[in-house]
């Protein structure tokens, strides 16, 4: 991670000036925020400012001001290429999506999906897809890499789409389409700390969304699971949250926090909902959107990490459930992992200092009496 402000070359006719500012510069990150029109980009990790000459100036003198410095010109990833579907292509689209749907995959699935195939099927709609093969496959992918720098994900994304039509769809055997996938990243969870959560958390001034915030944390759940939440899945004489069919159609039990309970008791008496445990202006369940919106705003007005998403309440929950003793195989289970090793990637998210681990040297001089 960069420790110094980055400013970016607007490109031609960019409406906007980007910036990158590091978490840790606060004071500078304030600075740049009083400025007129800033903005911040989760997806991007990047603030911006109107691009004006004036504008400019200002954020030139003050990364000045601030010390060192680094002017960059910002990468732009080209959008994918895609044709319009001919009959045969948009066939096999349809099939796939009858396939999933009968499979019982999640909307959001079957959306993906369909998006990732459709870049494939742009590419091959003259083909007979019956007799592509894998180097054919495995080149489209490396174009993709090299001419539009798409993400390691995205990768995935499209090999998985792909395989999902030829294995499910087709019946290919899963072997003849093997493809190569990128070598996975070992990336630590973002996480909040105990003082940042709780800031959080208590922000909102809306009991119903000060609710929801504390159901994400107190309990380790997705934004999808808190807006399936059924006013039924609470269980508060024997202590559990009912998530049922969460990631991979899977039902489980996660802990019920007893302030959650008080704090989901006062919130009941006074907006009454009926079927959903958080239900929008017309009644039905609470979008995920609006959901991401109280966050950003908690967020802001907290003044916690900037990068946070409504996931790393999530992140946080388990990591502080380690802190704090708790079974590994507890937390699996909370958190609906199937592999105890995506839960032990938090063993690595848990804060090392000075004030909960001794380093050998002190131990080594205290006993010693060594001059240090």
């Amino acid at each position: 991670m960069q420790n110094y402000p980055i400013l970016y070359e607007a490109l031609k006719n960019a409406k906007r000036i980007k910036v990158f500012i590091p978490y840790e510069a606060l004071d500078l990150r304030t600075k740049f925020k009083a400025l007129n029109s800033t903005f911040w980009h989760p997806n991007q990790k990047l603030w911006s400012i109107v691009n004006t000459k004036e504008n400019l100036k200002k954020v030139v003198a003050l990364f000045k001001a601030n010390g060192y410095y680094e002017q960059r010109k910002l990468e732009t990833k080209r959008p994918i290429d895609e044709r319009k579907l001919n009959k045969k292509a948009s066939e096999a689209l349809y099939e796939l999506e009858k396939t999933l749907i009968l499979k019982h995959y999640s909307e959001s699935s079957v959306r993906s999906y369909k998006t990732h195939l459709t870049y494939f099927l742009s590419n091959f709609m003259e083909h007979d897809l019956k007799q592509i093969t894998k180097e054919q496959i495995e080149g489209f992918i490396y174009q993709l890499i090299k001419k539009h720098k798409i993400s390691e994900s995205k990768q995935n994304q499209i090999i998985n789409a792909i395989k999902a039509y030829y294995e499910h769809v087709l019946g290919m055997p899963r072997e003849y389409y093997d493809i190569k996938r990128p070598k996975r990243s070992v990336n630590l969870p973002n996480v909040l700390s105990e003082n940042e959560v709780l800031a959080i958390i208590n922000s909102p001034s809306n009991i119903k969304h000060r609710a929801i915030l504390t159901t994400i944390y107190s309990a380790g759940l997705r934004i999808s699971e808190v807006s399936n939440l059924r006013i039924v899945d609470i269980h508060s004489q024997e202590g559990y949250i009912f998530v049922k069919d969460s990631k991979g159609k899977k039902d489980r039990k996660t802990i019920l926090s007893t302030h959650l309970v008080k704090l989901l008791r006062e919130y009941y008496k006074e907006h009454r909902p009926s079927y959903w445990l958080f239900e929008g202006v017309n009644g039905g369940k609470y979008s995920n959107s609006s959901i991401t919106a109280i966050f950003r705003r908690a967020v802001k007005e907290s003044n916690a990490n900037p990068w946070a998403t409504v996931h790393t309440l999530r992140h946080s929950f388990a990591t502080h459930c380690l802190q704090n003793n708790v079974h590994l195989r507890h937390i699996q289970n909370m958190l609906g992992h199937n592999n105890p090793k995506t839960t032990e990637i938090y063993t690595k998210t848990i804060e090392i200092n000075n004030k909960n681990i001794t380093s050998p040297l002190d131990k080594l001089i205290n006993n010693n009496n060594l001059r240090t």
